[in-house]
């Protein structure tokens, strides 16, 4: 009796990889070994920096609210000091997009900090 090989499920399970690697550079795109290693590797990256972003948005947001601050003679940590004395509760995220976006809006809690 011959020996039974599944090939439409090793043939879709190669697909589905190739399929995920499409647009790599070489042949990361299309020899499997490469390929499998490779999407392996970049799903970890892409792991690692979902975890990454979260820390490089507050770092950018602390920017923005320095920068912000110091057109109204303060320092960074002189106002998050006087906004947690008082009591404001608005995060980093909302107080760089008022920094950004909105200047008369922040330098009004700027004041109120003051």
């Amino acid at each position: 009796m011959p020996r039974s090989v599944n090939h439409v499920a090793s043939r879709a399970r190669r697909k589905k990889i190739l399929k995920l690697t499409k647009g790599y550079w070489g042949a990361r795109k299309n020899v499997w070994t490469i390929a499998k290693n490779t999407l392996e590797k970049g799903l970890t990256y892409a792991y690692r920096d979902r975890k990454d972003k979260k820390r490089s948005f507050r770092g950018l947001w602390i920017q923005r609210i320095n920068a912000g601050v110091r057109e109204h003679g303060m320092s960074y940590s002189e106002f998050m000091g006087k906004l947690h004395q008082k009591n404001i509760q608005l995060n980093r995220k909302a107080l760089a997009d008022l920094a950004m976006n909105h200047p008369e809006a922040f330098k009004a809690v700027v004041d109120s900090v003051k």
